[in-house]
């Protein structure tokens, strides 16, 4: 989805030294093919290698690396000092980023880490753009500098956290964040053992660590004027409809500032359709990420169905993901354009009889679509 909707590199893991250790990651032979299958496109592949390996991890890593440069993918992401000189040794052939956990925050360090070979450094999200802007003017302009623009953002310096592994002994430094600080919390009085008390900020409770989500999308022209090359979106826990919107949106976003025109409130309005808790700026223009008081998530729309192909007459075969039924109003959002609304007519299963609605999780049916839309479009559904 990522691919199809506009990125120009995709950033992934293998089973080990990725900090996403849920995130369903890629065995060997499914990372040779996806940087086949990115490469086939044109596009970039960067593997993460960004935990913070303890001393029998790292005896491993050296036979990881090695696999790694054969499998071919555009750089690694690495947060670790020791990583990145075995990096250096076993995988001579790939670039090397840094990423945002090992914080970043000037320019010294980022000089330093180019010296060692790094190609990129991914800024700790603490920064404003001012300080950007000051790093870039003292860098050499072959470091590229790259810039979160989207999704969750952590409560700890620049991701590096010990509460989870305190409160549930999954190390968050090496793939296994709980996300404790997304939790409600109480206050409990030493005289008062048992009874908890809220830190009330509405009837709802408190969630005092749990941020804000970063939405840059409209600020991408003062990022790329402050020096940025690149922009990141953070999602790698999240669903192939969150990969394909936010992607969407922002390609057509930053395609619209390289024509110098704008960002249309269209490609804004999409980052809403997908499910987020409230959006702020981050550090970016000098204020704070706050709270997402309430713990809870929104979105605009659910997804439905993904398009397995379709004719030119718009006679589609689909995949279904929701619920849905004939009658009912939907919006096809394809990498081409703008959501287009419409009215299913009529839908049908495989061998051609006609049915009152999609019901069965992965079910495959046909119906008609306004347009040929082109594999992996998708239709989705608005909330009231």
């Amino acid at each position: 989805m990522a691919l199809c909707y506009g990125a120009d590199a995709v950033y992934l893991a293998g089973k080990e030294y990725g900090l996403r250790a849920a995130a369903g990651n890629f065995e060997r032979e499914e990372l040779v093919r996806a940087v086949e299958l990115a490469h086939s496109m044109g596009r970039k592949v960067y593997v993460t290698c960004n935990t913070l390996p303890r001393e029998d991890e790292l005896a491993r890593l050296p036979d990881y690396l090695s696999f790694l440069q054969e499998a071919g993918p555009d750089a690694l992401i690495i947060a670790d000092m020791g990583v990145l000189a075995l990096a250096r040794r076993f995988a001579p052939q790939l670039k090397l980023h840094v990423s945002t956990q090992l914080g970043v925050v000037n320019s010294a360090t980022a000089n330093v880490l180019h010296a060692m070979g790094a190609d990129t450094v991914v800024l700790a999200r603490e920064l404003s753009l001012e300080e950007i802007r000051k790093i870039r003017a003292n860098t050499p302009s072959e470091l590229r500098l790259e810039a979160f623009v989207h999704g969750a953002m952590c409560v700890s310096f620049s991701g590096r956290c010990l509460l989870s592994n305190y409160m549930t002994g999954r190390d968050g430094n090496r793939g296994e964040c709980a996300q404790p600080c997304r939790w409600k919390y109480s206050l409990v009085e030493e005289k008062r053992p048992g009874q908890a008390f809220d830190l009330t900020e509405d009837d709802g409770g408190t969630y005092i660590m749990n941020s804000n989500d970063l939405r840059m999308i409209e600020h991408l022209q003062d990022l790329a004027e402050a020096g940025v090359s690149s922009f990141k979106i953070e999602g790698r826990m999240k669903s192939a409809y969150y990969a394909a919107v936010t992607t969407n949106a922002y390609r057509h976003a930053l395609d619209a500032v390289a024509a110098g025109d704008p960002v249309p409130a269209l490609w804004v309005h999409e980052t809403e359709m997908v499910s987020h808790r409230p959006y702020c700026t981050g550090f970016y223009l000098g204020s704070e990420p706050g709270q997402c008081y309430d713990g809870t998530y929104t979105s605009g729309a659910d997804i439905v169905a993904v398009v397995e192909s379709c004719e030119e007459d718009g006679n589609a075969l689909l995949t279904q993901r929701n619920k849905f039924s004939a009658g009912e109003e939907l919006e096809l959002l394809t990498p081409e354009g703008e959501p287009l609304a419409f009215t299913v007519t009529a839908l049908y299963d495989e061998e051609g009889a006609s049915i009152p609605d999609a019901r069965h999780p992965m079910m495959a049916f046909h119906m008609q679509l306004p347009m040929k839309a082109p594999r992996l479009s998708i239709l989705r559904k608005r909330r009231s």
